[in-house]
């Protein structure tokens, strides 16, 4: 009696979920019968997003077509019951559509001809208007970092001296949640000056992004709030900002989430995509990622970074806290090449040990950069000033950077400047697997972009000087530098030896304890010897 009881109970069950709604996403095999053209780009991209490619010589291909409306209408009829499959957005990159309808009625979607297959991105329905999470306001979680520290460690305040704040870049934040954001005193210059562009919630499928978390809001403050006491790293930018992250359960819809708001900020011209989120594990264990996926080109999240960074869009995102933990490697999409996947540090620029460690499984270094991730200073959602700490709030300070640096140096492609950042950031000669290629900095950046234009691969100006001259590097030398001062008649005066960054070339070496007349200089690298004549004043 007993084992008929516990068979009805699981009939019972396993009924109950052939029953019950789940979300699906459906892939075509083509977008055959489509009535857009990638020859009319304008009907479906922004001019924005049309220049933005034009820029890098990107060419609108297959993938930027929209799914065909045709295949939308099939599916949402299938049964012959338009109620029973409940179809919602579309991914054109990868050709296809999200849904809920029951495992039943699945079978006949998956039969129709132009479905390859559908997969199972979340158990149940959440896709109806979604509910409203009362917003509880907090106090400040206690003495925060002056926001004077993280904008320094980066260099955010010169650039804020250069009149640089981020104006006229788009950058979209991705996140779990902006509570307060539509009503915090500091985040209301956006709305007023009309710097708020788009919204969308694609967990509950609505326009309602100001609930469920306080995540978002923290990180979009590091870049875009304003107050008395506050500064973000970019705060006169455009946003969007677009809820992907469910906080009440992981499923890999949350992925393709991700991919729908990518290509919405594709579509709108975004410049900069910020996102703060990581998936390795799931509630669902077939959906798990191994470390052996971390090629950047397996997870559903990773493919749709590198399909925005293939579109001209920088993405930057945070590396992820597994340091401490059994999994210790970035997580995706930290994974993709050629975005800035963003370590920890503290205020002394030493690894956090929540940070992720690289590489990725086929070897590349991780993470990219780092920035300050121990107790950031942050708005919280009653506007008070608080602090965090995570790898979400150093990726923020570096998307700010980007964003002044896309401003400052409007000719350069966003691959110059990803490279830029890299190449001049502060462990540049010695990257690694804990810090990836270290602290980057504005004025290093600036170094590195505006260094000798006169294409010397040394060059000391100004000539004559009075009590300094400024010696610069084409190429950073990655060892020591010697410098021989001698008189005119070969007399050695001096012989130092100096170390160089990109965030102090130009050097500026004292003359001031030589007399009146004329030198010689000759400077030694493991790469370069060259000999200068120079006056003194």
């Amino acid at each position: 009696m007993a084992a008929c009881r516990i068979a009805f109970i699981l009939t019972l069950f396993s009924s109950t979920l052939c029953a019950q709604g789940n979300r699906y996403v459906v892939f075509f095999k083509d977008k055959n019968s489509n009535p857009f053209s990638i020859s009319q780009p304008e009907a479906f991209l922004s001019a924005k997003a049309i220049a933005r490619r034009n820029k890098s010589a990107i060419a609108v291909n297959q993938e930027d077509l929209p799914v065909t409306p045709s295949y939308v209408t099939q599916v949402k009829n299938a049964t012959g019951t338009p109620a029973d499959v409940k179809v919602f957005f579309t991914s054109k990159w990868m050709n296809a559509l999200l849904i809920e309808t029951t495992p039943a009625s699945l079978s006949s979607i998956t039969a129709l001809p132009m479905v390859a297959r559908a997969e199972l991105v979340a158990p149940g329905t959440k896709l109806i208007g979604g509910r409203v999470k009362q917003l509880k306001m907090k106090n400040s979680t206690g003495a925060a970092q002056a926001t004077r520290t993280q904008l320094q460690m980066i260099g955010l305040d010169k650039m804020h001296s250069d009149g640089i704040f981020g104006e006229g870049i788009m950058v979209s934040i991705f996140d779990g949640g902006f509570q307060g954001v539509n009503t915090a005193a500091p985040f209301q210059s956006i709305y007023a000056e009309g710097r708020m562009k788009l919204v969308k919630d694609f967990v509950t499928n609505s326009s309602n992004v100001y609930q469920f978390d306080k995540h978002g809001t923290q990180v979009f403050s590091v870049i875009a709030a304003i107050a008395d006491n506050y500064e973000g790293g970019a705060y006169k930018s455009n946003y969007n900002l677009f809820l992907t992250e469910d906080i009440s359960s992981e499923y890999r819809i949350e992925e393709y989430n991700w991919t729908f708001a990518a290509e919405k900020a594709d579509s709108a011209g975004t410049d900069i995509i910020q996102s703060s989120l990581g998936y390795n594990l799931f509630d669902d264990p077939t959906m798990d990622y191994t470390i052996a996926n971390l090629d950047g080109k397996t997870a559903v999240i990773s493919k749709a970074a590198a399909m925005a960074r293939d579109r001209a869009i920088i993405v930057v995102v945070s590396a992820g806290n597994e340091g401490a933990k059994e999994w210790s490697l970035v997580t995706p999409p930290a994974d993709v090449d050629g975005i800035l996947a963003t370590g920890a540090v503290n205020n002394a620029g030493l690894k956090v040990n929540f940070s992720s460690f690289g590489p990725t499984a086929d070897g590349r270094i991780k993470p990219d950069v780092v920035a300050l991730g121990l107790s950031t200073a942050t708005i919280l959602p009653s506007g008070a000033v608080g602090s965090e700490s995570g790898t979400s709030l150093a990726a923020p300070l570096i998307t700010s950077l980007v964003a002044g640096l896309l401003q400052a140096y409007p000719q350069l492609k966003p691959a110059e400047v990803v490279l830029a950042i890299r190449l001049s950031a502060d462990k540049a000669a010695n990257p690694d697997n804990r810090l990836g290629y270290g602290l980057p900095n504005y004025t290093a950046v600036k170094n590195y972009l505006e260094s000798n234009a006169s294409g010397d691969a040394v060059a000391i100006y100004p000539n004559p000087a009075a009590d300094s001259l400024r010696l610069s590097f084409k190429d950073l030398p990655s060892g020591p530098v010697e410098l021989s001062f001698y008189d005119q008649q070969g007399k050695l005066l001096s012989n130092p030896v100096l170390y160089t960054t990109w965030l102090d070339n130009p050097t500026t070496i004292s003359i001031a304890n030589l007399s009146a007349g004329v030198y010689i200089l000759k400077v030694r690298t493991s790469t370069v010897i060259k000999t200068f004549r120079f006056v003194k004043l």
